[in-house]
């Protein structure tokens, strides 16, 4: 039962995440993921069969310490952004922060779960919303093509640095779903040990309690 808990939190975390892109980037002035029926909490639109149910449910039900998977991209026209030079670092940056703001509040859920009379199941769900919103959050923070981290290095950097930036993740993207199946087992073998002691020492610290 935990394990299908978690692996339904997971899903619609990655769905949010996309969604957070959308919302973002319609309110900076590009209605495309609007337009294509993407601002919705259905999860029928964006789901991406190998990257929200076959993956997530592979790292799941296996027990690996990697909490990873996608929906189907969100579709966004960067040139139609107000913010010209801080508009694809708003959009990439909305996901993470989405997650990380669900983190936030669940793990103060947690955390005061005893003086608003909340019982273990309820306490449960909101850990398992905490911790995977938190691991997703920060995970795509890492400045590698194609994850939110990278785009908003690339965006952020000088024109110059910009483009061999760009010129590389489009290289890394036309390599597809290889590219970033050797990320994560580069990741496993090298930092998922650490990355996953920050997200245990942060949740801590989020719901004063342990994993």
């Amino acid at each position: 039962m935990a394990l299908f808990l978690a692996f339904v939190v997971l899903i619609l975390s990655i769905i949010v995440h996309e969604i957070a892109h959308g919302y973002a980037a319609d309110s900076l002035g590009d209605p495309t993921a609007r337009l294509a029926g993407r601002l919705t909490l259905n999860p029928l639109p964006h789901i991406d069969l190998m990257g929200s149910l076959l993956l997530p449910g592979l790292l799941i039900f296996t027990g690996s310490p990697i909490m990873f998977g996608w929906a189907k991209p969100v579709p966004y026209n960067p040139y139609n952004l107000k913010a010209r030079r801080w508009g694809e670092t708003l959009v990439a940056v909305a996901g993470s922060a989405t997650n990380l703001f669900l983190a936030i509040i669940f793990g103060l859920v947690v955390r005061f779960a005893p003086l608003i009379g909340l019982d273990q199941a309820a306490v449960t769900l909101a850990a398992t919303i905490a911790f995977i919103n938190l691991f997703l959050g920060l995970f795509n923070l890492i400045p590698f093509p194609p994850l939110d981290g990278f785009t908003v290095l690339r965006s952020v950097l000088p024109w110059n640095l910009s483009e061999g930036f760009a010129r590389f993740e489009q290289y890394i993207r036309t390599l597809g779903i290889a590219s970033l199946l050797v990320f994560l087992l580069v990741f496993s073998y090298l930092f998922v040990g650490p990355f996953f002691s920050l997200v245990v020492w942060l949740f801590g610290l989020l719901t004063g309690s342990s994993i």
